[in-house]
């Protein structure tokens, strides 16, 4: 009856329906918003996905948060079209891993007196739900609906981080490696700065790789390592290339 009642007063009440439809309306262009600026696809249980199907998205801890009971690192996720989406969090797989490698970042930063940031490389779209805590908007990246094969950490100059993402998704860009004896490494400029910056970090931190640059179509290059872990399949071509870079070539 409460049902019937409410149903038969809208239907008689033309101006109680247009109150709704223009209540309506900023709920709709809100979300056309979203879709357009982070490429949001189709819901599934208030997942959506974002970024494109085949494109490199980042994501870049600054700190961390607690949600629902867990210590999860927080930042930034930077889209392949370049967009940001600020307050994200990592949650689920390999959440401790990045709080404790960014934790390693930030004491060799300090010891070093350097620069470097870790961030981590997703390949395709990132599952991601938005949350209120306290009153701020956050963006949880649902990890373990990822495949570990797409994602891997790496490290590198802080300012460059979106400068990585923007060429790891732009045509002709490739992963080298420079020889020990690169004369990279006695350039009087940043970029020989921060690629013998990256190869300390190897030696301090313990990781893997420190002498890999990636080779842009227009010759500039950008000096970076790989944290121990995650180390995804996917991204084998970035964390263990397979060329030498030699700058006279």
């Amino acid at each position: 009856m409460v049902l019937r009642g409410l149903g038969g007063a809208a239907s008689t009440n033309p101006h109680s329906r247009n109150k709704v439809r223009y209540a309506l309306i900023p709920i709709v262009i809100a979300a056309f918003v979203l879709l357009a600026l982070f490429g949001i696809r189709g819901p599934s249980e208030n997942i959506q996905y974002v970024g494109s199907p085949n494109g490199y998205q980042g994501f870049v801890p600054k700190d961390v948060i607690n949600y629902e009971g867990h210590t999860d690192p927080k930042g930034d996720l930077i889209l392949d079209n370049g967009n940001i989406i600020h307050n994200a969090i990592w949650h689920g797989k390999y959440s401790d891993t990045i709080t404790q490698s960014h934790n390693l970042i930030v004491k060799l930063n300090s010891r070093l007196n350097g620069d470097m940031q870790d961030f981590y490389i997703i390949k395709g779209q990132v599952p991601v739900k938005q949350i209120t805590i306290n009153g701020q908007t956050y963006y949880v990246i649902d990890a373990n609906k990822i495949n570990e094969a797409n994602i891997a950490g790496f490290y590198t100059y802080d300012k460059w981080v979106p400068n990585f993402v923007a060429a790891i998704n732009t045509p002709g860009t490739y992963a080298a490696v420079l020889p020990g004896d690169s004369p990279v490494f006695t350039w009087d400029n940043l970029t020989g700065r921060i690629a013998n910056e990256v190869l300390q970090y190897k030696v301090y931190g313990g990781y893997p790789s420190g002498r890999n640059v990636l080779v842009q179509h227009n010759g500039t290059i950008i000096p970076y390592g790989v944290t121990s872990s995650p180390l995804g399949s996917a991204l084998s071509s970035f964390t263990i290339p397979q060329q030498s870079y030699n700058p006279s070539s």
